[in-house]
């Protein structure tokens, strides 16, 4: 009698469910993570410059990037003139670059300065942008090159 009873406990337990809320809740987590990291990296880089060809430059080791503050260095062909940006902040002074520069460098003394400029920005304004740095007592700036292969076009080569 406890055997039939027995085998009809076993036989009366239902399958189990497959949760679907946890696993949401997870992939939210996973995709909210992903997308705060990737657009901290996307704030650095401005998209409309057009970096110059380097054949034997090379590549960036990635564990250095988090100490480096990155100065893009954009250039208008129509006007002459050149804007330059860290993270998101403009400056229209090249000399307001220092007070920051020296900033970051008492927060990391190990900082690297990457220079991000136009291809076809007038070599004196890079000029300027090393003066900055060396004025901030930084002597560790890269540049940043595209090695080999063609360049991507911007909308201002296109047209």
């Amino acid at each position: 009698m406890k055997r039939k009873q027995r085998f009809k406990n076993q036989e009366a337990e239902a399958d189990p469910e497959f949760q679907v809320a946890p696993m949401a809740d997870v992939l939210f987590v996973l995709l909210i993570f992903f997308i705060s990291i990737t657009s901290t990296e996307v704030l650095r880089k401005d998209a409309g410059l057009v970096l110059p060809d380097a054949d034997k430059a090379l590549q960036a080791d990635k564990a250095k990037n988090a100490g480096q503050v990155v100065i893009n260095l954009s250039w208008f062909p129509m006007t002459r003139t050149s804007s330059v940006k860290v993270d998101s902040m403009r400056f229209d002074d090249v000399n307001a670059l220092i007070p920051l520069l020296q900033e970051r460098l008492a927060q990391n003394p190990l900082l690297r300065v990457l220079i991000r400029a136009d291809k076809d920005v007038e070599y004196s304004y890079v000029a300027d942008i090393m003066r900055a740095c060396a004025q901030a007592n930084i002597g560790n700036v890269t540049f940043a090159v595209i090695t080999g292969g063609e360049t991507p076009k911007t909308e201002r080569e296109k047209s």
